[in-house]
């Protein structure tokens, strides 16, 4: 039997209740479907500067992309250079303290802080504390789902 990626797709909501640990991902034209998340259960990815747990992406019922990842940093550590992009981001800081440079202006956010950059701005974070920093990432917007 040969599935179709929209059948697969299909599946996700009856997989995510059956109690499955795989973050949630929407085929391409597809919305994402309602779900929810056992946080404990999902992957964590290590990387060269950050330990990154993908938790969804796709498009919303209402058409916009949308990518949500948790990111944990090592004192000093940051996940990329300063960069940009079409899609907008988000930071939800959970622990640590981090300093988040939006267009060459360093601003510190610590637990429970939220910082916010708008399409195509230069931004960067990166852990100031002693500590680890962990947050999470909700990029909405065009491109936002291809990341």
């Amino acid at each position: 039997m040969s599935l179709t990626r929209r059948e697969i797709c299909s599946l996700i909501p009856a997989l995510v209740v059956a109690g499955t640990a795989a973050p949630v991902f929407a085929a391409q034209d597809d919305p994402l479907p309602s779900a929810t998340f056992a946080f404990e259960s999902l992957p964590v990815q290590d990387l060269e500067h950050a330990q990154v747990r993908k938790i969804m992406k796709g498009r919303l019922a209402t058409g916009e992309h949308i990518e949500v990842h948790e990111t944990t940093l090592s004192p000093n550590g940051y996940p990329h250079s300063p960069h940009h992009h079409l899609h907008s981001e988000m930071w939800l800081i959970r622990e640590g303290t981090v300093e988040l440079t939006i267009n060459g202006i360093g601003h510190r956010v610590g637990p429970g802080g939220l910082g916010f950059v708008h399409s195509n701005e230069e931004h960067g974070i990166k852990n100031v504390g002693a500590g680890p920093a962990t947050y999470y990432v909700v990029a909405i917007g065009s491109g936002a789902d291809t990341q």
